[in-house]
């Protein structure tokens, strides 16, 4: 696909990602700021009430006194922010486990950090290794996870095409009319030209995705229910707790299992660490799916786009009476032309005709807005395919890396590559 300015599929979809996705943080800015700046200035101005009252009534002006005082809300504050008051032990072996599994997941809620150079140095090589090992665990968790929801589907649309077969009678007269001529399920669906593609067929990234956010809902709703019990949470804290830690975000606000007693605590921490894996993964997965669909969206708008510059193109030059209507069309892996002959009868008895003469070929070019760089590459292919050389067996061993060659999203749509195709 060619874009004004020669730019390619790849740069106009991340451009134009880019652009989207700064207009929707922009937003957001905008929203939150709405929502929370108003109670942070509540906030603020409360503390320092508080502060200025406490020293008035208590410390009576005294310099020592207020210095005291500064100290000790400082020390305060960093007992509390690093979990030592009124907590349970950070550095203990379940603490340390809990702590190395925000690293791996790349949660990090920030209550747990080393303190000692030596620390932060392990921490950031331990990182690199368990971050890589993590996001690799995801990958294989969100292959597996998609495989197995296409597996489901295909049965599902299988057992759909049965009972179509069933209720059609003209199918059921010319397949099931004896008992010596019955045919199994693949030769039945080669009768039916609407059924031909049942061995390539791909499931919707749409019922996927509705699979995997009620998967997700659904076990974010059941360790909700446990954090109430445990953590003493409202229930809306511990789902918004759960949206945090399974999209790996992290706030830090709300953490669990940080108390110094819980009832049956081993029971817990282990539920807790099996919510909090399973969740990560599927979300993971439902994020990724969630990507494939907007990445529909950008395809769909820059084919809307080169429509447009298309016909406004068209729009601009002089309408011939006898012309060669072509009609462009971009497809994902490269650009195909479909050419109709839109000649009149009286046309074939004129001499341009009979020589075999095509009309301008400059007005057929600037007419469809046909790129340089793309008719060299037909003009290459046709050439080849004269001399008798197989250019499909030449691209065939050169390695090419495409930005959806590798990664989460090559995973995912290598599962729905068909649907996706239909739908450009």
């Amino acid at each position: 696909m060619c874009l004004p300015g020669g730019l390619g599929e790849d740069n106009a979809r991340f451009i134009l990602h880019f652009a989207a996705l700064t207009v929707y943080m922009l937003a957001g800015a905008a929203i939150f700021q709405q929502l929370e700046a108003d109670l942070e200035v509540q906030q603020t101005a409360e503390f320092w009430r508080v502060y200025h009252s406490f020293r008035k009534y208590h410390l009576q002006g005294s310099p020592i006194a207020l210095q005291r005082l500064d100290e000790l809300l400082y020390a305060y504050g960093n007992a509390s922010f690093s979990g030592v008051i009124n907590k349970s032990r950070r550095w203990d072996f379940l603490g340390s486990f809990h702590f190395v599994g925000t690293i791996v997941s790349t949660i990090g809620y920030g209550n747990t950090t080393p303190q000692t150079r030596a620390g932060k140095v392990v921490a950031v090589l331990y990182g690199f290794l368990g971050c890589s090992g993590g996001i690799l665990f995801f990958n294989l968790f969100l292959e597996r996870i998609i495989t197995f929801l296409a597996w489901i589907l295909r049965v599902i649309h299988i057992h759909r095409l049965k009972r179509h077969i069933r209720k059609n009678s003209s199918i059921s007269r010319r397949s099931f009319g004896s008992s010596k001529n019955e045919k199994s399920l693949p030769d039945i669906l080669e009768d039916d030209d609407d059924h031909l593609d049942v061995d390539e067929w791909k499931p919707s990234v749409y019922w996927v995705m509705l699979f995997l956010l009620l998967v997700c809902c659904m076990i974010a709703c059941c360790a909700a229910a446990v954090y109430v019990q445990f953590e003493h949470w409202e229930y809306f804290d511990a789902l918004y707790f759960c949206f945090v830690s399974f999209a790996t975000i992290g706030f830090g606000d709300f953490v669990s299992t940080q108390n110094s007693y819980y009832p049956y605590i081993h029971w817990y921490r282990f539920i807790n660490f099996i919510f909090l894996l399973i969740g990560c993964c599927c979300t993971y997965s439902l994020l990724n799916v969630t990507s494939i669909i907007i990445k529909q969206g950008l395809n769909c708008i820059i084919q809307k786009i080169q429509c447009r510059n298309q016909e406004m193109a068209a729009s601009h030059l002089p309408k011939r009476k006898y012309s060669l209507s072509t009609i462009y069309f971009s497809k994902r892996r490269g650009t195909r032309i479909a050419a109709r002959d839109s000649f009149k009868s009286d046309y074939l008895e004129t001499p341009r005709r009979m020589s075999g003469e095509l009309i301008s070929m400059q007005d057929f070019f600037s007419a469809n807005k046909v790129s340089l760089a793309v008719m060299q590459k037909e003009l290459y292919e046709m050439a080849q395919s004269q001399k008798g050389a197989s250019v499909g067996t030449i691209a065939s061993n050169a390695v090419v890396l495409k930005s959806d060659a590798v990664g989460p999203l090559a995973i995912v749509t290598e599962k729905f590559k068909n649907k996706m195709s239909r739908k450009k």
